[in-house]
């Protein structure tokens, strides 16, 4: 699978549907299986989106190029930060954010979903995973466990200054299932008020070892990279609820 995870600088509702459409276009024609967009790229926390305007849009984009797969990142939609996955001018997944970020406010801005997603796409199960939601091993651990999943795409919202948490987390969750991790962060936002500095975008096989991009947006997933996992959770495995406190 060849993966597009945009560098995106989040300017105004107006600009950035604009840019998304052109940058789609230009990563499907590239020939991405997988375009992805990161967190709330098209209005920021604060920004007002129109939720009817965005979706036209990624009908729109994805009808143009029915074979490839859109994460249109997530956006604000019934009081829900909304992950948004498109194929074929339809949509294919949803998935709202479980785990809110207090210190950023956002149980004021949102409501926690209350359940866990993944999608199918060309022999891919990928399981859907937004931000804050890479701090919590068991959401990862019931998608591979559960839903089977080949692969975690996390989309976020995460300053530069702490890209090092986010860089291990992505790689932990890859290392502990073994599974394939992508994650697409913002790389800036410049809207006024809210100038944003963000973390890399990054991406791990299954063992926990680093693809490597030849334009920093594109990742290829190699499936030939994933044998031979000294530790496969789908084997081994116990489910243990029980826990004994000695006194």
């Amino acid at each position: 699978m060849k993966a597009y995870l945009s560098r995106w600088v989040c300017l105004d509702f107006e600009s950035n549907l604009c840019r998304a459409e052109e940058e789609s276009r230009g990563a499907a024609q590239a020939g991405a299986d997988l375009v992805v967009f990161p967190e709330a790229f098209l209005h920021g926390y604060t920004g007002f989106v129109d939720p009817g305007r965005a979706r036209d849009t990624f009908a729109r984009i994805s009808q143009e190029h029915p074979r490839v797969g859109f994460a249109f990142g997530s956006f604000t939609e019934e009081r829900r930060n909304r992950m948004t996955v498109w194929r074929a001018g339809r949509e294919a997944a949803r998935y709202d954010k479980v785990h809110l970020f207090g210190p950023n406010d956002e149980p004021a801005i949102w409501d926690p979903g209350d359940r866990y997603a993944a999608v199918k796409l060309d022999g891919w199960t990928v399981g859907l995973v937004n931000c804050n939601d890479v701090r919590f091993p068991e959401q990862a651990r019931a998608l591979r466990l559960e839903a089977r999943c080949d692969a975690l795409l996390a989309v976020a919202w995460w300053p530069w200054r702490r890209d090092h948490l986010w860089r291990t987390l992505l790689r932990a969750r890859a290392i502990e299932n073994g599974v394939w991790v992508m994650g697409c962060c913002v790389a800036a936002g410049e809207t006024p008020g809210e100038r944003f500095a963000g973390a890399g975008n990054h991406v791990f096989d299954p063992h926990g070892e680093p693809v490597r991009t030849s334009d920093d947006r594109t990742y290829v997933l190699d499936p030939a990279r994933a044998g031979g996992l000294l530790v496969d959770p789908l084997e081994t495995f116990r489910d243990i609820t029980a826990v004994k406190v000695f006194e």
